[in-house]
C-alpha cells in the first residue's frame, strides 16, 4: 500500500532532480546550504525572505533563465526552480507586490529603465514565452516600489537574429 506521504516526497524529490539546470549532480531536497553552494558555486545574489533565504543564480543579462535555491530557517534546501516562466510571472499580483517580492520570485532583472512622463521604473525579463518564444517580461512599478503594470512582448535583441523568413543569421 502507498503512503501518500512518502508518494508525495518522492514526487519533489524528483522534481527537483529534474530541475537541477546548471549542470553536475541533482540537488535533492534537504541537502544543506553547504552542499548547494558546492554543486552550484556562488549565487548571482542571496536574498532574505523571513526566516528564509534565497540563492538566486541568474543566467546573465542576455540568458533567459534564473534558478532560485530556497534555503529553509534549518539552512536545508527546500526548493530549487527556474522562475522565468509564464507561471511564475502570474504569480506577481499587480497592485500588490513590492521590488523585494519581484526580488524573491523572479531575481535581478536584466535591464532597467524609467518611464518618466507615467513616472514608472521598469525591471525587464528575459524568458522563453510558452518554453518557445523569446520574450520580455516588463514589470513596472510606481514611486512607492510597487506593482502597477505587467506586460510582455517580442525580445528585439533576440528577433535582430532572425531575417525575414525566421532563420537566424
Amino acid at each position: 500500500m502507498n503512503n501518500p506521504v512518502n508518494l508525495a516526497t518522492l514526487s519533489l524529490a524528483l522534481v527537483l532532480a529534474g530541475c537541477a539546470g546548471l549542470g553536475g549532480a541533482p540537488l535533492m531536497p534537504g541537502e544543506p546550504e553547504g552542499a548547494v553552494r558546492a554543486k552550484l558555486g556562488n549565487p548571482s545574489a542571496v536574498h532574505a525572505a523571513g526566516g528564509e533565504k534565497v540563492l538566486e543564480y541568474a543566467t546573465g543579462p542576455a540568458g533567459q533563465q534564473t534558478y532560485m535555491a530556497r534555503i529553509g530557517a534549518d539552512g536545508a534546501l527546500k526548493s530549487f526552480e527556474q522562475v522565468l516562466t509564464d507561471e511564475k510571472f502570474a504569480t506577481i499580483k499587480i497592485g500588490a507586490a513590492t521590488r523585494h517580492d519581484v526580488l524573491l520570485t523572479l531575481g535581478r532583472p536584466a535591464e532597467t529603465s524609467y518611464l518618466s512622463r507615467q513616472r514608472l521604473e521598469v525591471w525587464s525579463y528575459r524568458y522563453k514565452q510558452a518554453g518557445v518564444w523569446d520574450a520580455m517580461m516588463h514589470v513596472h512599478f510606481d514611486r512607492d516600489g510597487i506593482v502597477r503594470l505587467m506586460q510582455n512582448g517580442p525580445d528585439r535583441d533576440k528577433e535582430r537574429e532572425r531575417d525575414f523568413f525566421g532563420f537566424f543569421r
